[in-house]
């Protein structure tokens, strides 16, 4: 009887992959810009510069779950994302957003951007529906990939970061040695 590995079970040979092997900043501002430019509209642009985020931000993510695994997040703050929510709904956008309102076009932004950053990943992956909150925890500071931006002044800033602590790095061992 033969077995076949399916890659279910992870070995210690094995390394995971990092987002910044796999993926950079120039990418996720094209993809981002395209984004935009497609949900947003054509005179919309976001412009490559850091900003500061205010106290009272939001976040909107998907998950992404592959080979990499982790959140494609956009965090702004409130307001903005209520203007974004606004320039999204263009015409149909009511007189006064709800929160369910921003939440649905900012998730929206999210899970395109999220999608489109999940096609230019190695493998098959899946993707979460979108979220809006609090934005998850960066589990490992060396597999983030960020990139501020400002959008009509305000700062926006898209952050493709993994969901996984980092490996264990095996410490050496001496061939005689005998474990205590």
């Amino acid at each position: 009887m033969s077995t076949t590995d399916t890659g279910e079970r992870r070995r210690a040979s094995d390394v995971r992959p990092v987002i910044t092997d796999l993926i950079d900043e120039g990418t996720i501002l094209s993809i981002a810009g395209e984004a935009w430019v497609a949900l947003v509209g054509e005179d919309e642009v976001l412009v490559p510069l850091p900003g500061r985020l205010p106290v009272d931000i939001v976040s909107s993510w998907v998950d992404v779950v592959g080979p990499w695994t982790g959140s494609v997040v956009l965090t702004t703050g409130r307001s903005t994302a209520e203007e974004l929510s606004r320039a999204l709904l263009r015409e149909t956008a009511p007189d006064v957003l709800d929160d369910e309102d921003v939440a649905d076009a900012f998730g929206e932004i999210a899970n395109v951007v999220g999608g489109n950053v999940k096609a230019s990943l190695p493998g098959p992956s899946a993707l979460s529906l979108p979220q809006v909150g609090n934005a998850p925890v960066v589990r490992n500071p060396a597999d983030v990939c960020r990139i501020d931006l400002v959008w009509r002044g305000e700062p926006v800033s898209i952050s493709v970061q993994g969901a996984l602590p980092p490996l264990p790095v095996p410490s050496p061992t001496r061939e005689n040695e005998v474990p205590q």
